[in-house]
């Protein structure tokens, strides 16, 4: 069966409360136990939590009448930025730095990510951000989740059908949402066949099915793929010292590939031109599917279509890297680089050919 039949599976078990397919078969159960507990023993467990990174960033890029804009991140340990040591070096600090910087508007930063999270979480992770934020909630929310899912055997449907459940909730209260799917957990070194290639399916089967709800709830998704593919495949300096978590480039490295979607759910990042949107365009498990073995890819709505996007990334040193909460945002000189026009780069071939099917 295709990942994109698969995909399309999961989503509906979802939509109408199935428990769906299990991450994997009951023979592969006990393998699949033998090896993880190797890749445990061989991993070098972090201690303590992420740095905490709330706060205000961009005041120095912001007009003197520019409100604050609220942008919140949910999600797992990833997202929290666990593995770097201060808070201006977590996914939520560079992503504020940088957004502050594209939209001239302060950045109030809400983490409420948090270590070991899975997709059952992220209820109670929307009821304290809803708490912190008042009633309005936040204006712009990016969610990274699924590895804990995947690693703890959650099923696929019942996974996707909590992160549809706090979408459609963000959604309600007037968010714009960005999810970062299921990276890809293959390519963590310690993890050898057969648990590397069970990983590999179980993760990019639920990034596929994250998508699809994901766009069927008006959000973005951007797939974290195999983190980024060769970006990390075998730099040693983009994981943190337990080879498992991201360093503080990795996750640099990531943020880029996120940004550019965040802002254009804001509307102030360059669309591809209306003429040109036949590129990329496939039906929506397809495009989900493609984007699963894609790392930073963005499947976005287009009509009864979806839209496939690889946007052009751009260094935050030029958006406010090394950021801190309060205006402590230091920059070479303050200035923003344009990206390349269009806003996208160049697709490659499977990503830029059109598909009809339904």
């Amino acid at each position: 069966m295709s990942r994109a039949r698969v995909a399309r599976r999961i989503a509906a078990a979802a939509a109408y409360g199935g428990g769906g397919i299990g991450l994997l078969g009951v023979g592969l159960v006990g393998v699949l136990l033998a090896e993880a507990k190797i890749a445990e023993h061989q991993l070098d467990t972090l201690k303590g939590e992420p740095p905490r990174a709330d706060g205000r960033y961009g005041t120095a890029f912001a007009a003197a009448d520019a409100s604050p804009l609220r942008f919140a991140v949910l999600g797992d340990s990833t997202a929290a930025g666990f593995g770097v040591d201060r808070g201006r070096e977590t996914p939520g600090a560079l992503l504020a730095a940088g957004i502050a910087s594209v939209t001239e508007r302060p950045v109030d930063l809400f983490v409420v990510a948090a270590n070991g999270a899975t997709s059952e979480d992220l209820a109670r992770q929307l009821d304290v951000l809803l708490r912190m934020t008042g009633p309005e909630g936040p204006e712009l929310a990016l969610i990274m989740i699924g590895a804990n899912d995947v690693t703890q055997m959650t099923k696929r449907a019942t996974a996707v059908r909590l992160l549809g459940d706090t979408l459609k909730q963000l959604r309600a209260v007037g968010a714009e949402v960005v999810v970062g799917t299921c990276p890809d957990l293959g390519t963590i070194e310690p993890v050898r066949p057969p648990l590397r290639w069970l990983a590999r399916r179980a993760s990019r089967q639920l990034a596929a099915a994250q998508a699809i709800t994901v766009v069927e709830a008006g959000a973005r998704s951007v797939s974290l793929g195999d983190l980024l593919g060769q970006e990390f495949r075998g730099r040693h300096e983009m994981f943190a010292s337990d080879r498992y978590h991201p360093s503080a480039q990795g996750y640099a490295t990531a943020a880029m590939a996120m940004l550019p979607t965040l802002c254009a759910a804001l509307g102030v990042w360059p669309e591809i031109p209306s003429e040109q949107r036949g590129e990329g365009l496939h039906s929506l498990a397809k495009a989900a599917a493609v984007a699963a073995s894609h790392g930073g890819t963005e499947v976005a709505p287009a009509g009864h279509w979806a839209q496939l996007l690889r946007r052009a990334r751009r260094p935050l040193s030029a958006v406010g890297n090394g950021a801190s909460p309060e205006g402590g945002e230091q920059s070479a000189d303050g200035s923003a680089e344009s990206p390349s026009e269009g806003g996208t780069t160049p697709v490659d071939p499977a990503l830029s050919t059109s598909d009809s099917s339904q």
